[in-house]
């Protein structure tokens, strides 16, 4: 507890989030709606929450509006915590008049308003990242094995190694080399983990699923040694700074065994979103020891009438009439007219519930807000406050689809994402 106090967690929000397009058009990549209720940003904060880490900053550029909003309606500490959660966003100053150049230029660049806390050590974190981490367990390893720095790491199989960067570490955990996204064909042999450090770090032993260890991109750095490390024009932790810090300064590893998923591309949150609504997800949300908190919203609980739903969420304040709807996710005020037909669909809701009044200016054919009669969805992600009509066809015929951006909609990856507040006319197939 003495140590976490003094503990100061930044997350990193990335920059303009161009592998999440389009849903990153108007908002900033923490604040994409995700799960039907939550926000990216509250996994990395509700993980420093559980961990008693309560002094939290959000390092983002672009579009932050909707993040600020979220921020400041969601996290709000007692006087007697000490506790909050700040966005810092990008800023010109007698110093410095550009933008973020990278993760590592972030951070840096706010080092002036991180020393007003005077923090013995700074957490750095992702800001799309799905995963629950005791970040206090990582913190006390990071004290008692004497590191300057610490990077949490999960075991994976050689296959998987490809698309990662590795950790070389000695049968005490402490890091020796770091390999960048190793091809298939190159022998890594010598990265392979300790059977005695895994075991004791764990409890099982070394197979072929787990026998190297991949940086999760979670560090620890004792405030000191992060300034220093910072003292220089490199701009990225995972190219620059952490190659360099393993090659001069003690480096431990902090093993995690749990589920964890970068969900920066329109395949990885679509995909991790879908699995959630599953029997068996991957990711645990109905843990109340180490629940994830998001805004409360005081909404009512979801209307279902005449529907068969099965393998999917549907999240509060939703009124679904005489639909299907299965492998699904159903966000906040979500409005389902009778007939619709929904399979593999993520849907994020609506930010506000339309008026009698607001509707009645809708009858020149532009659409309430939610899915219209009779409308068939399959494999698809619609934005929030998204108009779509009744009788459409989205993602149903076999018909050519060229990945791009087009005015309403996306392809990606063969998902079809609908634009927030898009407009889809009655009868659309696309």
């Amino acid at each position: 507890m003495r140590t976490r106090e003094k503990t100061i967690a930044i997350v990193l929000g990335g920059g303009k989030g161009t592998r999440l397009y389009p849903l990153t058009m108007d908002r900033a990549k923490p604040a994409v709606p995700f799960a039907g209720k939550y926000r990216l940003v509250d996994i990395p904060i509700s993980n420093c929450i559980n961990s008693e880490i309560r002094q939290i900053y959000i390092l983002t550029q672009f579009n932050s509006a909707s993040l600020h909003n979220h921020i400041s309606n969601t996290y709000i500490f007692d006087t007697f915590s000490n506790g909050f959660v700040e966005i810092l966003a990008a800023e010109q100053t007698n110093q410095t008049d550009t933008w973020y150049q990278g993760t590592a230029d972030a951070v840096r660049k706010n080092m002036k308003h991180f020393h007003d806390q005077n923090a013995d050590y700074y957490i750095i974190l992702s800001g799309d990242q799905l995963y629950r981490m005791d970040l206090g367990r990582m913190l006390d390893r990071h004290v008692k094995s004497g590191a300057e720095l610490t990077i949490a790491s999960k075991p994976i199989s050689r296959e998987q190694a490809t698309g990662l960067g590795i950790i070389g570490c000695d049968p005490e955990g402490m890091i020796t080399d770091f390999y960048e996204k190793p091809a298939i064909d190159l022998d890594i042999s010598n990265y392979k983990v300790d059977d005695d450090f895994m075991f004791s770090s764990l409890g099982v032993h070394v197979d072929p699923s787990n026998e190297y260890l991949a940086s999760m991109g979670i560090y620890i750095f004792n405030a000191k040694t992060m300034e220093e490390v910072l003292n220089n024009d490199k701009t990225d932790f995972g190219r620059e700074i952490i190659p360099d810090v393993i090659k001069q300064r003690k480096v431990a590893t902090f093993l995690f065994d749990g589920f964890w998923e970068d969900i920066g591309t329109i395949k990885a949150f679509y995909e991790t979103n879908l699995d959630l609504a599953s029997i068996n997800p991957q990711f645990n949300f109905y843990d109340e020891r180490m629940p994830i908190y998001t805004h409360r919203r005081h909404l009512p609980a979801t209307k279902v009438n005449f529907c068969n739903i099965s393998n999917s969420l549907t999240s509060e304040g939703s009124i679904i009439t005489n639909a299907y709807i299965v492998n699904s996710i159903i966000g906040v005020r979500t409005i389902i007219e009778s007939g619709a037909s929904l399979d593999g669909v993520y849907c994020m809701g609506a930010s506000f519930y339309e008026t009698q009044e607001q509707k009645a200016e809708n009858a020149k054919g532009i659409p309430n807000i939610g899915i219209g009669r009779g409308t068939i969805i399959r494999k698809a992600i619609i934005d929030q406050n998204a108009r779509i009509g009744d009788g459409c066809r989205i993602g149903i015929d076999d018909i050519p689809r060229q990945e791009g951006d087009y005015a309403m909609y996306s392809i990606h990856d063969g998902i079809i994402v609908i634009n927030k507040n898009a407009i889809i006319k009655n009868g659309t197939v696309m």
